[in-house]
Parts: structure tokens; sequence; C-alpha cells
């Protein structure tokens, strides 16, 4: 998404951007302190930040028909599913699942699919291996372990994305986005908006240099991984929200809100 401000080819207009890497949960931390004037966020943390950011209209990460994964142990001769099958219910009611933040929509999407379950967080890149040593009885895996989980002999019990387009008539599910600071004043979020949207056109009209730019970032993945990777999260829904990605959204924060997950309703307003 940033590739085109990273690369120069994006002009910042006098501004000074000075990009900072950080896991999505610990972003959605820095943004209760308002530490960023401009930040990546999960969809679940907005719901307490609408006060202090406002939504921009680009920059939203969306599962379309796939989503966070939540992983186990090859199954065990009690739990008689295979191939990969979706376990609904049983497979995840009760148990220990290592989740990547309390603050991420894939947590959020979880407690929907089932709220009763047992959770420790992990950081998001060693949930793999907390299932594996027996610290969890389950995983929520988001980022690029969504593609590497079978590699290390774990099988999927459920994807949420493909539930939440089942439960919703094929919307997609909105994962995290990006917002801004209503401090900046609307001249200031209009100039931030503008400089972002452009950056993330660049970045898929150079689809090559661009992928080839975040592969540095891919902890481990393959160009061809990598490459399917950035599709999935970062594509035309990227680049606007359109009708789709709007009443995804919409129709995540009432559900979270009728479920008591989040505490307010949360309409959805872009800021520029």
């Amino acid at each position: 998404m940033f590739y085109g401000l990273a690369s120069g080819h994006v002009s910042t207009d006098g501004l000074v951007v000075e990009q900072v890497l950080s896991d999505i949960e610990t972003l959605n931390r820095a943004a209760f302190e308002g530490k960023y004037e401009v930040t990546a966020v999960s969809f679940h943390a907005y719901a307490h930040l609408v006060d202090r950011y406002a939504l921009l209209p680009h920059g939203a990460s969306m599962g379309d028909k796939y989503g966070p994964i939540v992983v186990a142990p090859a199954i065990t001769p009690e739990e008689p599913h295979s191939h990969g099958e979706t376990v609904r219910g049983n497979g995840i009611k009760g148990k220990r699942i290592a989740i990547p933040g309390t603050l991420t929509t894939a947590y959020l999407t979880l407690r929907l699919y089932e709220p009763d379950f047992q959770f420790v967080v992990v950081p998001f890149d060693q949930i793999q291996q907390a299932v594996l040593d027996g610290n969890a009885q389950a995983g929520l895996l988001i980022h690029e372990g969504q593609l590497t989980y079978q590699d290390e002999g774990l099988k999927k019990v459920v994807d949420l994305g493909e539930w939440w387009a089942d439960r919703t008539d094929g919307l997609p599910l909105p994962l995290g986005g990006n917002i801004i600071r209503r401090d900046l004043g609307p001249d200031m979020i209009a100039k931030v908006s503008k400089m972002l949207h452009d950056s993330i056109a660049y970045a898929l009209d150079h689809r090559a240099e661009a992928v080839e730019y975040a592969q540095q970032f891919g902890r481990g993945l393959d160009k061809a991984r990598t490459d399917r990777f950035v599709g999935m999260y970062v594509n035309d829904l990227t680049l606007a929200y359109g009708e789709r990605g709007r009443l995804g959204l919409e129709r995540l924060m009432a559900d979270a809100y009728q479920s008591g997950l989040i505490p307010q309703k949360v309409p959805v307003e872009f800021a520029a």
C-alpha cells in the first residue's frame, strides 16, 4: 500500500512522511494514545477510536470469501474430520485458542462465530508454534500464516472469511483500514487522503515492483506466495471500499454491537 510513497514516486507535497513498521496489535494499542497522525488499525479497534480518528476511504484489507483461519494439530481419532473440512461449533467451543490480540478483527469475528472459548494472546508470527508446542489447542492465524500452516502439519478448523461470506450473502470481511486523527483538520486530512490513495494506485499499477518491495517484509515467503498474499489483501477493495466494502463494514459493526462486543454503534463515514 505504501510503495508509491516509499519509492518516492508519489509526491508528498511538502510533507515529511515517517514510515513506522509494527504489527497490527501494536498499532491498535498506539492508536488509543493517539500516537500516530495516520495509522493502520483493526476495525475492531476502530470501533473504540471513532471520536479521535476518522476513517480514510482507502487502504482497507478485506477478506473476500477468505480471511483469518483457525488451525489445530492434525485431527485426532476422537475428532473424525479430515481433508481440511470446516469443523463447526465443537471444533472451537471451550478450546484454548492462541489469538494475535484482543483488538484484532480476527478475534472479534471469532467471537461472533463462537463466543465460548478460552484465549491466550501470542504474537501473530508465533501462533503456529504455540499450537505445535501444545501451549494452545488451536490458533487464530492472520497474515502469512494463512498460506503456510499446512506446511507445518496444521489443519484448518474454520476459515472465518468463508463463514462470513456464507452468513452475509457474499459480503467481504473487513479486517483493517487506515485512519487519520481528526484534529489535523479537513484540509490536511484531504491532502493526506489523496497522498495515500495515490500510493495504493501506483502500487497496483506497478504490481511487480511493489511485490518485490513488499517481499522484504514477508517473513520467509517466496515470491509466488508473496504475490498471492498481496493479492488477497491489496486489491480494488483497498483502493476504494465500493458498495460491497462499505456494506461489509456496516454489517460487521452492526453484528458486533448487537452481540455486545463493541461499546457503541459505529457509523461508516469516510474522512475525505
